[in-house]
């Protein structure tokens, strides 16, 4: 298998939206209500991508050609780190995480990202600590819970 993570450019902009929403539709309504799941659709919105790309910030994970994983690095935060469902358990996420902490930690030594439920168990077992918990008012009075987590070199 040929694995490389590469830059977004401005025309990776659907298919970074479609592994984001993909994922988000697969795995968080294991986790979390509807409405948080609705709000997670909306906060990661195709726009949100483009600019992302446009910063220079984007990555997808490339698998044998065909792209199966992104990953957002802005600063010293992790953001929209996502593998399409049928690629999980494959160790692609951990490649992301790797990619995107050795940027990190190559200028800042603090790492932070915002951990969902279902990563929140990878990011403790990589060293992150909880810094912050977090409730978001979602659609039909449901709720967003995520913890802000920190790693230092």
């Amino acid at each position: 298998m040929d694995r490389k993570i590469i830059i977004a450019k401005p025309d990776d902009a659907d298919i970074v939206f479609k592994i984001t929403q993909t994922t988000i539709r697969s795995v968080y309504p294991k986790y979390y209500p509807q409405g948080a799941v609705e709000f997670f659709c909306k906060h990661h919105s195709k726009n949100k991508i483009a600019n992302d790309i446009e910063k220079g910030i984007v990555y997808l994970l490339m698998l044998d050609g065909q792209a199966v994983g992104t990953v957002t690095v802005s600063e010293n935060h992790i953001n929209r780190l996502f593998v399409l469902p049928t690629y999980q358990h494959q160790g692609l996420g951990r490649a992301l995480m790797d990619f995107a902490e050795e940027k990190i930690f190559s200028s800042f030594d603090t790492i932070e990202l915002d951990a969902s439920l279902p990563a929140k168990k990878i990011y403790l077992k990589r060293g992150y600590t909880e810094t912050e918990y977090n409730v978001i008012d979602a659609a039909n009075g449901d709720h967003l819970c995520y913890d802000v987590m920190r790693k230092v070199r």
